[in-house]
C-alpha cells in the first residue's frame, strides 16, 4: 500500500473519532431534552403539556438533515453568528432524537403503578420528591431498551453530517472512494465500522439495564428465564412422581 493510499485510509480511521464525538455530544443533548420534554408531557398543567407536545410534534415531523441546514444557514441571519458544522449537526441531532426520546420517558413515567404515587403522598413527599425517589427509579429501567434503539439510530444518523463537510466516517469513505476508485472495500469497511460501534453501544446499554434493574430489586431477564425453567422442571418432576405413586 503506497503512502498516499495509506494517508487516504487514515482519513477514514480519523472519521471514526469524529463519529464517536458526534454520537456522545448529540446523545447527551438528546437525553436532557428527552427527560425535560417527557416529564413536561406528563405534567398536571395543561399548558405545560401543550407546549411540550407542540415541541414533540414539530421535531418529530422535521427532517434532521433539513434542520441541520436550517441551523447552519438560516439561524445566523437572525442572530448574526454561525455555528461550526459539527455543532450545528450536534444541535440538530440532539433536538430531533430528544423529541423521540421524550415519548419513551412519558410512557415509562405513566406506566408506574398509581399505588406507588399514592405511597409517596402518604409519606408526605413533595411532587419533586415523588419523582426523584419513587417514579424515576422505577421508570428508568424501562426506558433503557428503547433508548438503546434510539442511540443506535442516532449513531447511524451521524452520517448525515458528511453532506455538510464534517469529516466523519461517511465523509472519509467518500474521499477514499473518489481517490482510489474502489467502492466495494471502502463501503464494506464502513459497514463493519458502524456495526462494531453499534455493537459496543448495545453491550454497554445492556450492562446499564442490568444495573438499573438490580438497583430496584429486579432480576435480569436471563436469570428469570433460567429460574422459570427450573420451576417448570420441578413441577414436572413432582407431577410425574405423583402420577407414579398413584
Amino acid at each position: 500500500m503506497s503512502e498516499i493510499t495509506w494517508g487516504l485510509w487514515k482519513l477514514l480511521l480519523e472519521g471514526v473519532w469524529i463519529t464517536v464525538q458526534l454520537t456522545i455530544f448529540s446523545s447527551a443533548l438528546a437525553a436532557v431534552v428527552a427527560l425535560v420534554v417527557g416529564l413536561a408531557r406528563a405534567h398536571r398543567l395543561w399548558i405545560v403539556r401543550f407546549i411540550s407536545g407542540a415541541y414533540f410534534e414539530i421535531f418529530r415531523g422535521t427532517s434532521a438533515l433539513i434542520l441541520m441546514f436550517w441551523i447552519f444557514f438560516v439561524l445566523p441571519l437572525g442572530f448574526g453568528w454561525q455555528l461550526v458544522p459539527i455543532w450545528a449537526a450536534t444541535l440538530a441531532l440532539g433536538l430531533t432524537y430528544g423529541a423521540y426520546g421524550s415519548e419513551v420517558v412519558r410512557g415509562a413515567v405513566q406506566a408506574v403503578a398509581p399505588a406507588q404515587r399514592e405511597a409517596g403522598i402518604a409519606l408526605s413527599f413533595t411532587p419533586a420528591q415523588q419523582l426523584r425517589k419513587i417514579i424515576l427509579p422505577q421508570a428508568w429501567p424501562e426506558m433503557i431498551p428503547p433508548f438503546n434503539n434510539l442511540l443506535i439510530e442516532l449513531l447511524k444518523g451521524t452520517a448525515l453530517v458528511s453532506i455538510m463537510g464534517v469529516a466523519d466516517i461517511a465523509f472519509g469513505a467518500s474521499l477514499v472512494r473518489n481517490a482510489t476508485g474502489e467502492s466495494a472495500p471502502v463501503y464494506t469497511v464502513i459497514l463493519l465500522m458502524y456495526f462494531v460501534l453499534a455493537f459496543v453501544l448495545t453491550r454497554g446499554m445492556r450492562v446499564l439495564e442490568r444495573q438499573a434493574k438490580a438497583g430496584i430489586g429486579q432480576r435480569p431477564e436471563k436469570t428469570r428465564g433460567v429460574a422459570r425453567k427450573l420451576g417448570v422442571s420441578r413441577r414436572n418432576a413432582v407431577s410425574a412422581s405423583a402420577g407414579g405413586e398413584s
